[in-house]
């Protein structure tokens, strides 16, 4: 391939992943969390690019509450424990909440709704479902990697006169392994980040805290959406 054919295809990968409503998102996320960071909660430019990118990124999702509400009631994988199904379940009830909520939020702040106390209570509100799904994706992510470190231990006896990273059903387990271990690692920023924006440890979870775990959590967020690999071919 010619350099311009490799350069047009690297904007053709760049081209898809930015027309994803869910990577400009996070994006957004990224330098909203990023700015507040560099104001540490202090008026100035910082704090304003923080406050406006919040509130431009409500309208990224407008009725995305519907995607949690689909999965809530959609059916699981057969052979999920049942603790797991539960924890699944209440991650998808409290995420939906949260990002309907976040739509009254959204009318208060653009003016809409006029209720302005009110307002400040359903985000508060919407706040400790969003931290609540986040201790459940957390709980999730830790039994699911307990199942699947069973599964690969007894795969490496199966295969211990071989060289397990020649199979591919080993290796499509520690790939889902890692996966799951960076969604928890995720999870576990975005409750310190819930925790520090309901201001429930306002000492310890400071501003600058609060958007250092949330720029990390946004950059995790944008490498999870990026597509994946093809697969090489073998002969």
């Amino acid at each position: 391939m010619s350099t311009l054919d490799v350069t047009r295809a690297e904007l053709a990968v760049l081209v898809f992943y930015l027309n994803k409503a869910e990577a400009r998102d996070k994006i957004c996320r990224a330098i909203q969390y990023g700015s507040k960071f560099l104001s540490n909660g202090e008026p100035g430019t910082a704090q304003n690019v923080d406050k406006s990118t919040s509130l431009a990124r409500k309208v990224f999702r407008l009725f995305k509450f519907v995607n949690d509400l689909h999965a809530l009631i959609s059916p699981t994988p057969q052979g999920t424990p049942l603790p797991i199904i539960l924890l699944g379940k209440s991650k998808n009830a409290l995420l939906s909440t949260f990002l309907f909520l976040d739509q009254i939020v959204w009318l208060g702040r653009t003016g809409i709704y006029k209720n302005k106390e009110r307002t400040e209570l359903i985000g508060r509100i919407s706040l400790l479902c969003w931290m609540g799904s986040s201790v459940c994706t957390s709980l999730v992510e830790l039994a699911e990697l307990g199942r699947l470190s069973r599964s690969m231990k007894k795969l490496e006896k199966e295969l211990k006169n071989t060289d397990k990273y020649q199979n591919e059903e080993y290796n499509d387990k520690l790939k889902k392994s890692n996966e799951r271990t960076l969604a928890l690692v995720k999870a576990g920023m975005d409750i310190v980040v819930a925790v520090g924006l309901l201001q429930l440890a306002p000492k310890k979870v400071t501003p600058r805290i609060t958007g250092g775990f949330g720029f990390v959590s946004s950059l995790i967020s944008c490498y999870q959406l990026l597509p994946s690999p093809p697969k090489s071919k073998t002969n």
